[in-house]
């Protein structure tokens, strides 16, 4: 049986906040962006998540139901958005720790990864009622789909800081794995070992290859999700890479590092790290590869996007840092709806209003408290 780890890592902050108040009601100052008058992501939609409770983390989109999925990690609910209206939908509650989701089109599953007791939680997506579990032990966390293998993975387990202090899961340090599951909650396939905990990763369409941000270990993990051994271990040229996204077509990966704020690209082809991006933010949790655009999006935690433009497979430019707003370090890209939705947090209103079940709010931006979590939605152009 395989051994499974414990908590996530909580990531030391990377700037001294001096107001709060101040920087939640601000939006950051924008960089222009390439083409002067053509700013490459313009809001569209705020919408007001109000039962909401500290750090937001993954999402899931349903395109066809016109729906989207957030992990409210401090009430333990997925919260739903009817993206048709851009209005709030409803609340599943219940989940312990819920840190990532996935919604499957051809069965009408919605999957919520449970970081609190490793479970994986599989709803009807007409009616929202339970249908199956799936135990993966500890930190179950980010949700995706293997185009390959046609079967939805999570991520789970591994060494992770804790506070500064390496926790080690029950098989040591080398106890992270990548696991896949049937919409009825059977698991499926290998279990693809890693070497901590596995942050963001991202599959091959057309093979069987899988890369793997591990930063606890600064590097980037390369598995074969058939045979289930380990490809390649690429060293991180920085350090806490948590975000990447794939240029398959490309044969480029992505990779977004705090420790010192890069965007570094390797050729997946040889390994090899062809180009980098310094002066990125140090906050980002979330990457994205905008094919049709040639660009990345990384999502900050500061307050805004920033938007790198692909020059040619080996030359990248930082474009454009476009505002959001603090706390909105995670969301998803929806190539067919040409939108960027990021979920953003609001930890002082969290602690204001942990006490009520539903969170009231005032217009008055004038103090943090009054700024509830909420969903900005971005056209792309």
């Amino acid at each position: 049986m395989h051994p499974y780890g414990l908590r996530r890592r909580i990531r030391p902050a990377m700037v001294v906040i001096a107001s709060i108040a101040a920087l939640a009601a601000t939006p950051a100052a924008a960089m222009p962006g390439r083409n002067e008058g053509f700013p490459p992501l313009v809001l569209k939609a705020r919408v007001v998540l109000p039962n909401a409770r500290g750090r937001m983390d993954h999402v899931a989109i349903d395109v066809k139901g016109h729906r989207l999925f957030l992990s409210a990690i401090g009430n333990g609910g997925s919260e739903g958005i009817n993206i048709a209206t851009d209005k709030y939908l409803r609340t599943i509650t219940g989940f312990k720790e819920p840190q990532g989701e996935y919604y499957d089109e051809a069965t009408n599953r919605l999957f919520v990864a449970n970081g609190g007791n490793g479970m994986v939680d599989i709803f009807n997506g007409k009616t929202y009622r339970k249908v199956g579990t799936a135990d993966y032990k500890m930190d179950a966390d980010d949700m995706r789909y293997d185009p390959y293998l046609n079967k939805v993975a999570v991520g789970f387990s591994g060494q992770k800081f804790v506070d500064g202090h390496p926790i080690k899961g029950p098989g040591g340090e080398g106890d992270g794995a990548i696991g896949w599951l049937s919409p009825d909650g059977k698991s499926h396939g290998v279990l693809v070992p890693v070497d901590a905990h596995p942050e963001a990763y991202a599959f091959e369409k057309h093979g069987p290859l899988v890369y793997i941000n591990v930063p606890d270990h600064h590097e980037i993990q390369v598995d074969n999700t058939v045979t289930g051994k380990v490809v390649a271990r690429w060293p991180a040229p920085c350090g806490d890479n948590f975000s990447l996204a794939l240029d398959a077509r490309g044969h480029r990966l992505f990779v977004a590092c705090r420790l010192p704020p890069t965007l570094v690209v390797f050729n997946t082809h040889t390994g090899e790290v062809v180009a980098s991006v310094p002066k990125i933010d140090g906050t980002v949790d979330d990457a994205f590869y905008d094919a049709k655009r040639s660009r990345i999006y990384l999502l900050s935690g500061q307050g805004f996007v920033d938007v790198i433009s692909k020059n040619n497979f080996d030359n990248y430019t930082l474009d454009a840092r476009v505002p959001s707003r603090i706390g909105g370090r995670t969301g998803l890209f929806a190539p067919q709806l040409n939108e960027l939705f990021v979920s953003v947090s609001n930890p002082k209103y969290a602690a204001a209003n942990s006490t009520t079940k539903k969170a009231g709010f005032t217009s008055n931006l004038s103090s943090a408290s009054s700024i509830p979590n909420e969903l900005l939605v971005y056209k792309i152009h």
